[in-house]
Protein backbone atom coordinates (compact mmCIF):
# COMPACT_ATOMS: atom_id res chain seq x y z
CA UNK A 1 0.00 0.00 0.00
CA UNK A 2 1.25 3.75 -0.46
CA UNK A 3 2.31 5.54 2.12
CA UNK A 4 -0.10 8.06 1.40
CA UNK A 5 -2.98 5.54 1.25
CA UNK A 6 -1.90 4.53 4.61
CA UNK A 7 -2.46 7.79 6.50
CA UNK A 8 -5.32 8.88 4.93
CA UNK A 9 -7.05 5.02 5.90
CA UNK A 10 -5.39 5.66 8.94
CA UNK A 11 -6.42 7.77 12.28
CA UNK A 12 -3.60 10.08 11.37
CA UNK A 13 -6.41 11.14 8.72
CA UNK A 14 -7.63 13.74 10.29
CA UNK A 15 -3.69 15.86 10.49
CA UNK A 16 -3.13 14.81 6.83
CA UNK A 17 -6.42 16.75 5.53
CA UNK A 18 -5.86 19.39 7.56
CA UNK A 19 -2.89 19.82 5.98
CA UNK A 20 -4.02 19.99 2.24
CA UNK A 21 -5.44 22.92 1.80
CA UNK A 22 -3.37 25.42 0.78
CA UNK A 23 -3.95 27.70 -2.52
CA UNK A 24 -1.51 28.00 -5.81
CA UNK A 25 1.35 30.44 -5.36
CA UNK A 26 0.59 33.62 -7.17
CA UNK A 27 2.54 36.73 -8.40
CA UNK A 28 0.19 38.55 -5.18
CA UNK A 29 1.10 36.35 -2.85
CA UNK A 30 4.63 36.49 -3.30
CA UNK A 31 4.98 40.04 -2.47
CA UNK A 32 2.46 39.75 0.36
CA UNK A 33 4.03 39.44 4.28
CA UNK A 34 2.63 36.33 5.66
CA UNK A 35 0.84 36.90 9.27
CA UNK A 36 3.40 34.60 10.93
CA UNK A 37 6.32 36.74 9.72
CA UNK A 38 7.59 34.45 6.93
CA UNK A 39 8.69 35.52 3.20
CA UNK A 40 8.42 33.63 0.36
CA UNK A 41 10.84 31.64 -0.86
CA UNK A 42 10.20 31.67 -4.82
CA UNK A 43 11.43 34.77 -6.76
CA UNK A 44 12.77 33.54 -9.83
CA UNK A 45 11.66 30.42 -10.35
CA UNK A 46 10.18 28.84 -13.75
CA UNK A 47 7.58 26.97 -13.38
CA UNK A 48 6.51 24.35 -16.31
CA UNK A 49 4.89 25.53 -19.16
CA UNK A 50 3.17 24.61 -22.21
CA UNK A 51 6.32 23.99 -24.53
CA UNK A 52 7.82 21.89 -21.98
CA UNK A 53 5.07 19.57 -21.97
CA UNK A 54 5.06 19.91 -26.10
CA UNK A 55 8.57 18.22 -25.55
CA UNK A 56 7.40 15.83 -23.48
CA UNK A 57 4.84 14.43 -25.68
CA UNK A 58 7.70 14.51 -28.72
CA UNK A 59 9.93 12.36 -26.27
CA UNK A 60 6.99 9.85 -25.18
CA UNK A 61 5.90 9.75 -29.19
CA UNK A 62 9.71 8.59 -29.69
CA UNK A 63 10.53 5.94 -27.46
CA UNK A 64 7.06 4.37 -28.51
CA UNK A 65 7.91 4.47 -31.79
CA UNK A 66 11.11 2.68 -30.40
CA UNK A 67 9.01 0.41 -28.22
CA UNK A 68 6.40 -0.32 -30.96
CA UNK A 69 3.67 0.54 -28.95
CA UNK A 70 0.84 2.75 -31.17
CA UNK A 71 -0.50 4.43 -28.32
CA UNK A 72 -0.82 5.02 -24.55
CA UNK A 73 -3.58 5.23 -22.66
CA UNK A 74 -3.23 7.87 -19.44
CA UNK A 75 -5.95 8.29 -17.02
CA UNK A 76 -6.72 11.58 -14.09
CA UNK A 77 -3.46 11.57 -12.28
CA UNK A 78 -0.26 12.95 -12.47
CA UNK A 79 0.46 11.55 -15.68
CA UNK A 80 -1.79 13.34 -17.28
CA UNK A 81 -1.14 16.56 -15.46
CA UNK A 82 2.79 16.17 -16.47
CA UNK A 83 1.93 15.40 -20.38
CA UNK A 84 -1.04 18.00 -20.51
CA UNK A 85 -0.75 19.90 -17.90
CA UNK A 86 -4.29 18.90 -16.32
CA UNK A 87 -5.40 18.56 -13.04
CA UNK A 88 -8.15 16.09 -12.75
CA UNK A 89 -9.53 14.38 -10.30
CA UNK A 90 -9.88 10.49 -10.72
CA UNK A 91 -13.51 9.52 -10.39
CA UNK A 92 -15.32 6.67 -11.21
CA UNK A 93 -15.63 8.66 -14.64
CA UNK A 94 -13.08 8.19 -17.21
CA UNK A 95 -11.89 10.88 -17.99
CA UNK A 96 -7.96 10.58 -19.55
CA UNK A 97 -6.17 11.14 -23.38
CA UNK A 98 -4.62 8.91 -25.69
CA UNK A 99 -1.30 10.19 -26.89
CA UNK A 100 -0.46 8.26 -30.47
CA UNK A 101 2.95 6.95 -31.88
CA UNK A 102 2.37 9.64 -35.03
CA UNK A 103 1.68 12.66 -32.26
CA UNK A 104 -2.13 12.33 -32.42
CA UNK A 105 -3.94 13.70 -29.24
CA UNK A 106 -7.28 12.57 -28.15
CA UNK A 107 -8.70 13.31 -24.82
CA UNK A 108 -11.61 11.78 -23.67
CA UNK A 109 -14.32 12.87 -20.79
CA UNK A 110 -17.84 12.61 -19.77
CA UNK A 111 -20.11 15.30 -21.57
CA UNK A 112 -20.89 17.33 -18.63
CA UNK A 113 -17.73 17.87 -17.79
CA UNK A 114 -16.84 18.98 -21.51
CA UNK A 115 -16.45 22.73 -21.14
CA UNK A 116 -14.46 22.42 -17.74
CA UNK A 117 -11.96 20.08 -19.78
CA UNK A 118 -11.66 22.46 -22.93
CA UNK A 119 -11.02 25.38 -20.05
CA UNK A 120 -7.59 23.34 -19.25
CA UNK A 121 -6.37 21.99 -22.45
CA UNK A 122 -3.55 23.77 -23.59
CA UNK A 123 -1.98 20.97 -25.88
CA UNK A 124 -4.55 20.91 -29.12
CA UNK A 125 -6.17 17.23 -29.63
CA UNK A 126 -9.28 15.86 -30.78
CA UNK A 127 -12.17 15.89 -27.76
CA UNK A 128 -14.38 12.77 -27.81
CA UNK A 129 -17.27 12.81 -25.15
CA UNK A 130 -19.65 10.33 -23.69
CA UNK A 131 -22.86 10.48 -22.00
CA UNK A 132 -23.89 8.66 -18.44
CA UNK A 133 -25.96 5.78 -20.20
CA UNK A 134 -23.20 5.30 -22.59
CA UNK A 135 -19.19 3.17 -21.95
CA UNK A 136 -16.05 5.39 -21.71
CA UNK A 137 -14.58 1.90 -22.65
CA UNK A 138 -15.91 1.21 -25.80
CA UNK A 139 -15.44 4.59 -27.25
CA UNK A 140 -11.86 4.70 -25.79
CA UNK A 141 -11.61 1.04 -28.35
CA UNK A 142 -13.42 2.89 -30.80
CA UNK A 143 -10.99 5.83 -31.04
CA UNK A 144 -8.17 3.61 -30.86
CA UNK A 145 -8.72 1.12 -33.55
CA UNK A 146 -9.78 3.98 -35.92
CA UNK A 147 -6.53 5.14 -35.42
CA UNK A 148 -4.03 2.34 -35.12
CA UNK A 149 -5.58 -0.93 -35.61
CA UNK A 150 -8.12 -3.67 -33.45
CA UNK A 151 -4.99 -5.91 -33.42
CA UNK A 152 -2.73 -2.83 -32.35
CA UNK A 153 -0.57 -2.16 -29.03
CA UNK A 154 -1.72 -0.20 -26.10
CA UNK A 155 0.04 0.96 -23.52
CA UNK A 156 -1.40 1.77 -20.38
CA UNK A 157 -0.27 3.83 -17.59
CA UNK A 158 0.57 1.57 -14.94
CA UNK A 159 -1.65 3.80 -12.63
CA UNK A 160 -4.63 3.44 -14.25
CA UNK A 161 -7.22 1.88 -12.42
CA UNK A 162 -8.07 -2.02 -12.95
CA UNK A 163 -11.69 -1.48 -13.52
CA UNK A 164 -10.27 1.59 -16.65
CA UNK A 165 -7.61 -0.88 -17.96
CA UNK A 166 -10.49 -3.97 -17.89
CA UNK A 167 -13.03 -2.25 -19.63
CA UNK A 168 -11.14 -0.96 -22.15
CA UNK A 169 -9.52 -4.59 -22.67
CA UNK A 170 -12.83 -6.18 -22.89
CA UNK A 171 -13.81 -4.04 -26.19
CA UNK A 172 -10.29 -4.78 -27.83
CA UNK A 173 -10.23 -8.44 -27.89
CA UNK A 174 -7.57 -8.22 -30.77
CA UNK A 175 -4.80 -5.92 -29.44
CA UNK A 176 -2.54 -6.35 -27.32
CA UNK A 177 -2.23 -3.91 -23.53
CA UNK A 178 0.92 -3.72 -22.37
CA UNK A 179 2.48 -1.66 -19.58
CA UNK A 180 3.21 1.79 -20.62
CA UNK A 181 6.27 2.45 -17.65
CA UNK A 182 9.01 2.37 -20.28
CA UNK A 183 7.33 5.82 -21.89
CA UNK A 184 5.82 7.11 -18.87
CA UNK A 185 9.10 6.37 -16.69
CA UNK A 186 11.53 6.82 -19.38
CA UNK A 187 10.16 10.59 -19.94
CA UNK A 188 9.16 11.23 -15.96
CA UNK A 189 12.29 9.68 -14.28
CA UNK A 190 14.72 11.88 -15.96
CA UNK A 191 14.11 15.21 -14.63
CA UNK A 192 14.96 18.55 -16.56
CA UNK A 193 17.18 21.26 -14.94
CA UNK A 194 13.30 23.05 -14.76
CA UNK A 195 11.96 20.07 -13.00
CA UNK A 196 14.83 20.00 -10.65
CA UNK A 197 14.78 23.66 -9.81
CA UNK A 198 11.34 23.46 -8.39
CA UNK A 199 12.51 20.25 -6.63
CA UNK A 200 14.98 21.80 -4.70
CA UNK A 201 13.31 24.83 -4.41
CA UNK A 202 10.55 22.76 -2.98
CA UNK A 203 13.05 20.42 -0.62
CA UNK A 204 14.29 24.07 0.57
CA UNK A 205 10.64 25.15 1.69
CA UNK A 206 9.57 22.47 3.45
CA UNK A 207 13.07 22.38 5.55
CA UNK A 208 12.54 26.20 6.21
CA UNK A 209 8.68 25.00 7.49
CA UNK A 210 10.24 22.66 9.86
CA UNK A 211 12.51 25.07 11.03
CA UNK A 212 9.95 27.02 11.87
CA UNK A 213 8.15 24.03 13.15
CA UNK A 214 10.97 22.95 15.65
CA UNK A 215 10.98 26.74 17.25
CA UNK A 216 7.39 25.96 18.39
CA UNK A 217 7.93 23.36 20.31
CA UNK A 218 6.38 23.18 23.96
CA UNK A 219 5.48 21.00 26.21
CA UNK A 220 2.57 18.82 26.08
CA UNK A 221 1.80 20.19 22.00
CA UNK A 222 0.12 17.82 20.32
CA UNK A 223 1.46 15.58 17.01
CA UNK A 224 -1.20 17.18 15.18
CA UNK A 225 -0.29 20.78 16.24
CA UNK A 226 3.35 20.24 15.06
CA UNK A 227 2.16 19.16 11.48
CA UNK A 228 -0.22 22.40 11.71
CA UNK A 229 2.45 24.60 12.25
CA UNK A 230 4.52 23.18 9.36
CA UNK A 231 1.60 23.66 6.72
CA UNK A 232 0.99 26.83 7.50
CA UNK A 233 4.59 27.83 7.29
CA UNK A 234 5.38 26.04 3.81
CA UNK A 235 2.14 28.36 2.84
CA UNK A 236 3.68 31.50 3.62
CA UNK A 237 7.17 30.19 2.21
CA UNK A 238 5.28 30.21 -1.48
CA UNK A 239 4.29 26.46 -1.23
CA UNK A 240 1.84 25.97 -3.84
CA UNK A 241 0.21 22.67 -1.52
CA UNK A 242 0.92 22.16 1.93
CA UNK A 243 0.97 18.47 1.57
CA UNK A 244 1.58 15.93 4.12
CA UNK A 245 3.91 16.68 7.10
CA UNK A 246 3.25 13.53 10.35
CA UNK A 247 4.66 14.88 13.36
CA UNK A 248 5.63 11.83 15.97
CA UNK A 249 6.67 12.24 19.48
CA UNK A 250 8.54 9.75 22.12
CA UNK A 251 8.13 6.20 21.46
CA UNK A 252 5.73 6.87 18.68
CA UNK A 253 8.91 7.76 16.63
CA UNK A 254 9.53 4.28 16.17
CA UNK A 255 6.32 4.05 13.78
CA UNK A 256 7.81 5.15 10.34
CA UNK A 257 4.66 6.84 9.58
CA UNK A 258 2.78 7.55 12.46
CA UNK A 259 0.40 5.49 15.45
CA UNK A 260 -3.16 6.60 15.96
CA UNK A 261 -2.20 7.46 19.48
CA UNK A 262 -2.86 11.28 20.27
CA UNK A 263 0.25 12.41 21.70
CA UNK A 264 1.21 15.23 24.17
CA UNK A 265 5.11 16.34 23.77
CA UNK A 266 7.53 16.15 26.87
CA UNK A 267 11.05 16.88 27.93
CA UNK A 268 13.45 14.29 25.99
CA UNK A 269 10.93 12.95 23.64
CA UNK A 270 12.16 12.50 20.07
CA UNK A 271 10.31 14.32 17.68
CA UNK A 272 10.34 12.79 13.86
CA UNK A 273 8.70 14.96 11.27
CA UNK A 274 8.34 13.80 7.76
CA UNK A 275 6.67 14.91 4.29
CA UNK A 276 7.06 17.68 2.25
CA UNK A 277 5.08 20.44 0.09
CA UNK A 278 4.57 20.74 -3.22
CA UNK A 279 5.55 24.10 -5.83
CA UNK A 280 4.58 23.58 -9.48
CA UNK A 281 3.34 20.31 -8.88
CA UNK A 282 6.43 18.98 -8.12
CA UNK A 283 6.75 17.11 -4.42
CA UNK A 284 9.52 17.49 -1.49
CA UNK A 285 9.92 15.12 1.20
CA UNK A 286 12.27 15.32 4.52
CA UNK A 287 12.78 13.89 7.46
CA UNK A 288 14.12 15.39 10.73
CA UNK A 289 14.51 13.69 14.04
CA UNK A 290 15.67 16.08 17.16
CA UNK A 291 14.84 16.11 20.75
CA UNK A 292 12.93 18.57 23.03
CA UNK A 293 15.60 19.53 26.03
CA UNK A 294 18.92 17.28 25.94
CA UNK A 295 19.44 13.88 23.71
CA UNK A 296 20.21 11.00 26.46
CA UNK A 297 23.56 8.63 24.97
CA UNK A 298 21.03 6.48 23.32
CA UNK A 299 19.37 8.53 21.48
CA UNK A 300 22.47 10.14 20.46
CA UNK A 301 23.98 6.55 19.95
CA UNK A 302 21.38 6.10 17.53
CA UNK A 303 21.15 8.82 15.72
CA UNK A 304 24.49 8.64 15.09
CA UNK A 305 24.19 5.53 13.39
CA UNK A 306 21.61 6.39 10.92
CA UNK A 307 23.56 9.41 10.21
CA UNK A 308 26.42 6.99 9.50
CA UNK A 309 23.68 5.33 7.10
CA UNK A 310 22.60 8.23 4.96
CA UNK A 311 26.43 9.65 4.27
CA UNK A 312 27.01 6.11 3.32
CA UNK A 313 24.64 6.08 0.52
CA UNK A 314 25.84 8.97 -0.69
CA UNK A 315 29.04 7.87 -0.74
CA UNK A 316 28.02 5.60 -2.97
CA UNK A 317 25.31 7.34 -5.06
CA UNK A 318 26.31 8.17 -9.16
CA UNK A 319 25.56 7.36 -12.24
CA UNK A 320 25.91 3.34 -13.47
CA UNK A 321 25.77 2.16 -10.02
CA UNK A 322 22.86 0.00 -9.44
CA UNK A 323 19.66 0.91 -7.41
CA UNK A 324 19.92 -2.04 -4.83
CA UNK A 325 23.38 -1.14 -4.47
CA UNK A 326 22.53 1.84 -2.20
CA UNK A 327 19.85 -0.11 -0.16
CA UNK A 328 22.67 -2.44 0.55
CA UNK A 329 25.04 0.38 1.89
CA UNK A 330 22.76 1.62 4.49
CA UNK A 331 22.34 -1.88 5.82
CA UNK A 332 25.41 -2.78 6.01
CA UNK A 333 26.02 0.34 8.51
CA UNK A 334 22.97 -0.19 10.72
CA UNK A 335 24.23 -3.79 11.21
CA UNK A 336 27.76 -3.39 11.64
CA UNK A 337 26.77 -0.87 14.57
CA UNK A 338 24.61 -4.11 16.10
CA UNK A 339 21.30 -2.69 14.80
CA UNK A 340 20.17 -6.25 13.76
CA UNK A 341 20.70 -7.81 9.89
CA UNK A 342 18.07 -7.26 7.12
CA UNK A 343 14.76 -5.18 7.91
CA UNK A 344 15.30 -6.51 11.69
CA UNK A 345 15.45 -2.75 13.04
CA UNK A 346 15.32 -0.99 9.45
CA UNK A 347 12.22 -1.33 8.18
CA UNK A 348 11.85 -0.10 4.78
CA UNK A 349 13.76 0.67 1.41
CA UNK A 350 16.46 3.07 1.98
CA UNK A 351 14.54 5.46 -0.80
CA UNK A 352 12.49 5.86 -3.98
CA UNK A 353 12.49 7.92 -6.69
CA UNK A 354 10.39 11.12 -6.31
CA UNK A 355 9.33 14.05 -8.86
CA UNK A 356 5.30 14.96 -9.38
CA UNK A 357 4.59 11.79 -6.73
CA UNK A 358 6.19 11.56 -3.10
CA UNK A 359 6.92 7.68 -4.99
CA UNK A 360 7.92 7.40 -8.66
CA UNK A 361 10.21 5.26 -10.10
CA UNK A 362 13.06 4.04 -9.20
CA UNK A 363 13.45 2.51 -5.90
CA UNK A 364 16.34 1.86 -3.70
CA UNK A 365 15.48 -1.59 -2.67
CA UNK A 366 17.14 -5.04 -2.68
CA UNK A 367 16.30 -6.60 -6.14
CA UNK A 368 16.16 -3.57 -8.36
CA UNK A 369 19.11 -4.06 -10.79
CA UNK A 370 18.86 -0.87 -12.61
CA UNK A 371 21.45 1.36 -12.97
CA UNK A 372 20.95 4.85 -11.75
CA UNK A 373 21.28 7.05 -14.38
CA UNK A 374 21.67 11.33 -14.45
CA UNK A 375 18.44 13.31 -13.75
CA UNK A 376 16.81 10.33 -11.84
CA UNK A 377 15.71 11.81 -8.18
CA UNK A 378 15.76 9.72 -5.20
CA UNK A 379 15.51 10.28 -1.67
CA UNK A 380 17.71 9.13 1.29
CA UNK A 381 16.01 7.86 3.81
CA UNK A 382 17.97 5.67 6.48
CA UNK A 383 16.11 4.69 9.96
CA UNK A 384 16.59 2.36 13.04
CA UNK A 385 13.06 2.20 14.64
CA UNK A 386 12.48 0.17 17.95
CA UNK A 387 8.83 -0.52 19.12
CA UNK A 388 8.19 1.20 22.51
CA UNK A 389 11.33 2.66 22.53
CA UNK A 390 12.86 5.18 20.30
CA UNK A 391 13.01 5.42 15.88
CA UNK A 392 15.10 7.54 14.29
CA UNK A 393 15.08 8.36 10.42
CA UNK A 394 16.97 11.45 8.72
CA UNK A 395 15.92 11.74 4.93
CA UNK A 396 17.04 14.21 1.79
CA UNK A 397 16.25 14.12 -1.90
CA UNK A 398 18.92 13.69 -4.23
CA UNK A 399 19.30 13.97 -8.28
CA UNK A 400 22.54 11.58 -9.82
CA UNK A 401 24.80 13.29 -11.81
CA UNK A 402 27.20 13.16 -14.61
CA UNK A 403 29.86 12.67 -11.80
CA UNK A 404 28.24 11.84 -8.83
CA UNK A 405 24.88 13.40 -7.12
CA UNK A 406 23.57 16.98 -5.82
CA UNK A 407 21.40 17.01 -2.66
CA UNK A 408 18.80 19.42 -2.34
CA UNK A 409 19.12 19.99 1.21
CA UNK A 410 22.35 19.42 3.41
CA UNK A 411 22.29 16.72 6.14
CA UNK A 412 21.17 17.07 9.31
CA UNK A 413 24.04 18.67 11.25
CA UNK A 414 23.00 16.62 14.57
CA UNK A 415 20.55 15.43 16.80
CA UNK A 416 20.32 18.83 19.10
CA UNK A 417 20.29 21.00 15.51
CA UNK A 418 18.41 19.34 12.92
CA UNK A 419 18.61 21.99 10.51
Amino acid sequence: MNRRKFIENSALAGSAVALLGSSACTQKQASEPSPIGLSPLTDGIEFIDTEDRKQRMEKAVLLMQNHEIDAVFIEAGTSLEYFAGIKWWPSERLTGLLLFSDGTLNYICPAFEQERLNELITIDGDLAIWQEHESPFALVAQIFKSQASSSGVLGIEENVRFFQADGIASHLPKATLTNAKVITAGCRAIKSSKELALMKKANEITLEAYKYGFSKLKEGMSQYELGALVAEASTALGASESGWAGAMFGEYTAYPHGSKTAQQLKEGDLVLIDGGCKLGGYQADITRTTVFGKPSQRQLDVWNVVKEAQSAVYEQAKAGVLCEHLDHTARKVIEKNGFGKGYENFFHRVGHGIGMDFHEWEYLVKGNATPMQPGMCFSNEPGIYIYGELGVRLEDCFYVTEDGYEAFTPQSPSIDTPI
